[in-house]
This record gives C-alpha cells, structure tokens and sequence, in this order.
C-alpha cells in the first residue's frame, strides 16, 4: 500500500478516479463535474403551500371521525348514564325519604 493512499482516504478503500484523482467520501465527491442530470424547481413566489387544506382537513377529520367513534363513544354513553344514576342515587339517598327508607334516623 501506497502511503499517499492512506493519507487521502484514511483507510486505504478511498476511490481514485480515472485520472488519478481522488473522488471524496461519500456526500463530498469533489471529482469532475458531471454531465446529463437535469434539475427542475419552482419559484417561491409561484407556491401556494395551503392549496386544498382547508378541503382536505375537512374530509380528512370526518374519515377519521367515522372510523374510531364507535371506540370511544360507546364507553362514554355508558359512564355518562352510570355516573348519572349514581348522582340521582346518592342525592335521594341523602334526602329525607331516603334516610327513612334505610332506617336511619335522627338521633
């Protein structure tokens, strides 16, 4: 092994080109440049970020909706009308009529 080799690509595995020159690591090739690769882009000011979010948020939201209610909403009706029975339990419980039902009284 060459040491000018060991010196350009820290390991002795770095590339040489095809007139002698070293490519670079990968990402920091900086050989000859290369030809036939076309780049296209878009001007920011020609943009329009938002286009159809408004829409899309929309029926996006109500797909979403419609596929998971039935996880949560059962549930919630059920502890919503547990949680009522119990109130309406605990307050007549607590009246007059209620203490007199479980015979507790006054004393």
């Amino acid at each position: 092994m060459r040491p000018t080799q060991v010196l350009r690509g820290g390991g002795g595995g770095a590339p040489i080109g095809k007139h002698n020159n070293f490519l670079g690591n990968w990402g920091n090739f900086g050989g000859m440049k290369q030809r036939g690769i076309i780049s296209y882009g878009l001007a920011p000011n020609r943009q329009y970020p938002l286009a159809g979010a408004a829409h899309d948020a929309i029926f996006n939201t109500w797909r979403r909706f419609s596929q998971q209610v039935l996880y949560w909403a059962p549930p919630m009706i059920a502890g919503y009308y547990v949680m009522k029975w119990a109130i309406e339990r605990n307050e007549y419980l607590n009246s007059k009529a209620g203490r007199a039902e479980l015979g507790g009284g006054e004393e």
